[in-house]
């Protein structure tokens, strides 16, 4: 299961690209992180550096913390991250920033591997899908409100 959203932002994707892989912004866009904070004493975004993030699922819950794992950052072009179960990564959150002569398009994509004994919970997938789809509109809508104010 994946998908993607992409929003156009009047502003350099270096700044976007800032406010997106400091992870500790994460509770300012999505909806359903509540707040992020780096683990084993990192202090920024680096590939394999970790983080958690406090998740309330679909807004109402149930409320749990996720540990996350840092696999792309690349500053103005891309961030990406794993979501663990121990050291499996069960959910892949990817940002993508392409500058234009106005602005930058930002596409966040996810992507969920999904087993084949699963497929009979296809009907749950398509609703976990459409949800992150509208998350992520949110989520881009809410970097874009402060990235053009700031500019």
């Amino acid at each position: 299961m994946d998908g993607s959203v992409t929003v156009h932002m009047a502003a350099p994707a270096e700044r976007i690209w800032e406010l997106v892989a400091d992870v500790r912004n994460t509770g300012r866009f999505s909806p359903e992180v509540m707040a992020a904070e780096w683990l084993d004493g990192a202090e920024g975004p680096a590939v394999g550096a970790r983080f958690r993030g406090h998740v309330k699922r679909n807004e109402i819950g149930p409320v749990y913390w996720t540990t996350c794992r840092v696999t792309a950052c690349e500053p103005g072009r891309e961030f990406g991250f794993d979501v663990l179960i121990g050291d499996r990564a069960v959910n892949t959150w990817h940002y993508r920033f392409t500058p234009r002569a106005d602005g930058t398009d930002v596409t966040e994509s996810f992507r969920v591997p999904v087993p084949g004994w699963t497929k009979v919970l296809a009907p749950l997938g398509f609703l976990r899908r459409r949800r992150n789809i509208r998350d992520m509109g949110k989520t881009l809508a809410r970097i874009k409100d402060v990235v053009e104010a700031d500019t």
